[in-house]
C-alpha cells in the first residue's frame, strides 16, 4: 500500500482565461492571474493499493458519480504511466465549500490529487512536472499549487508544450481581500470546459477577447506589485465582463448568472459611489467575488450578507499554495 495526502486552496482570476487553444492537451488559450485564497480548501487522500480491482472516488464522504470517478481514474492513469506502477488507487476528497458552483473547486482539488496522487505513487515532482500534471485535470489548478499572485502563461508553440506558472507576489505582498458572495450553490448544468469549447467554436467576440487579453495582463501584474487597486480594479471587472460578453454571444447562450448575481453586482457598485471602493469578478457560476483593500472589506462583507439570497459570505485574504500533509 502506498498512501499521500495533500490540501490545496481555491484561486480566484483576476484576469480571467477561457478557452483552449488545444482542448485534447487542456492547454488555455490566454494567460491568466489569479489570488490563492486563505480558507476555502480541498483536502485530497490518494492510496495505491494491490486490493483495488478499479480506481474509486469518495467526494465529500458520499461515492462521485460515476462521470467523475471515470474522469479522475483517466488523471490517475497518468500518474501510474509516470512513475511506472500498474496499482487502482482509491481518491478521498473534501471540499469545505460548494463543489462546482463557480468557486473554483476544480482548480484546489486537481491541484490536491496531483500532488497526492504523485506521491502516492512514488514520486517527487518539480513544480513544472506538477504544474503539466495538474493542468491535465483543470486549466486553472496549476495556480494553486502556489500562493499570493500567480500567473499562468500560454504554451509558446515550442518544446514540451508547458506553460509558465509565476508567483507575482507573496500572501503578504498586500493586505486585500476578496470578499465572497454566494449567491447559490448549486452544481452549474454547464462545466467550465464544455463553455469554453461552446465559446471558441460560436461566439463572434472570440477573437477580440484572445486579442486584447495581453493588455489586461500588463496592467493587472503591474498594479499588483504597485498595490494600486485603484488601476488594479477597472481591469479585474473588464476582463470579468469581457469573458461573460464572450459566455453571452455564444450559441446557445451561456448564462451563469442569477438574479441575487446581479443584485449583488449593483450592490458593489453602488458603494462603490459612495467611496466604499469594491470591484466585482465572477467565474462560471453565480458567485459575485469583490476585490478590495482589507479595511473596507468588513463594511462590503455585511452589506453583501443583507442581500435576500445571498447564502454566506466568506473574507478572504492572499493564501499560501499546496500543502503535502503528514
Amino acid at each position: 500500500m502506498r498512501t499521500a495526502a495533500a490540501r490545496a486552496r481555491a484561486n480566484i482570476a483576476l484576469i480571467k482565461y477561457w478557452g483552449k487553444a488545444d482542448k485534447s492537451l487542456n492547454l488555455p488559450a490566454t494567460g491568466s492571474i489569479s489570488m490563492t485564497l486563505s480558507s476555502l480548501q480541498t483536502t485530497t487522500r490518494v492510496t495505491f493499493d494491490t486490493k483495488f480491482d478499479r480506481d474509486e472516488v469518495s467526494l465529500n464522504s458520499s461515492q462521485a458519480p460515476e462521470g467523475v470517478r471515470q474522469r479522475i481514474s483517466r488523471f490517475l492513469s497518468l500518474v501510474r504511466s509516470m512513475a511506472g506502477i500498474d496499482l487502482f488507487g482509491q481518491v478521498d476528497s473534501h471540499n469545505n465549500f460548494p463543489t462546482a458552483a463557480g468557486l473554483a473547486s476544480s482548480a484546489s482539488g486537481y491541484a490536491a490529487l496531483a500532488v497526492s496522487a504523485s506521491r502516492a505513487a512514488g514520486l517527487d515532482l518539480s513544480r513544472s512536472d506538477l504544474s503539466q500534471l495538474a493542468r491535465q485535470g483543470s486549466g486553472s489548478a496549476p495556480r494553486s499549487l502556489i500562493g499570493g499572485f500567480v500567473e499562468l502563461g500560454i504554451w509558446d508553440g515550442r518544446g514540451t508544450q508547458r506553460c509558465s506558472l509565476d508567483q507575482i507576489a507573496s500572501t503578504k505582498h498586500w493586505d486585500i481581500r476578496l470578499v465572497i458572495a454566494v449567491c447559490g450553490q448549486h452544481e452549474k448544468k454547464i462545466s467550465s470546459g464544455s463553455g469554453m469549447e461552446r465559446s471558441r467554436l460560436t461566439s463572434d467576440f472570440y477573437e477580440q477577447w484572445i486579442k486584447t487579453h495581453n493588455r489586461d495582463l500588463d496592467t493587472a501584474r503591474q498594479a499588483v506589485k504597485e498595490k494600486d487597486i485603484s488601476r488594479l480594479g477597472p481591469v479585474v471587472e473588464s476582463s470579468c465582463f469581457k469573458m461573460h460578453a464572450v459566455a453571452l454571444s455564444s450559441q446557445p447562450p451561456l448564462l451563469y448568472w442569477n438574479p441575487i448575481t446581479v443584485a449583488a453586482m449593483q450592490k458593489v457598485w453602488s458603494l462603490r459611489e459612495t467611496g466604499l471602493e469594491g470591484y466585482v469578478t465572477i467565474d462560471a457560476g453565480p458567485q459575485v467575488k469583490v476585490l478590495c483593500e482589507a479595511k473596507n472589506s468588513k463594511a462590503i462583507a455585511e452589506q453583501l450578507e443583507a442581500i435576500p439570497g445571498v447564502e454566506k459570505v466568506f473574507n478572504e485574504q492572499p493564501g499560501s499554495g499546496v500543502e503535502l500533509l503528514q
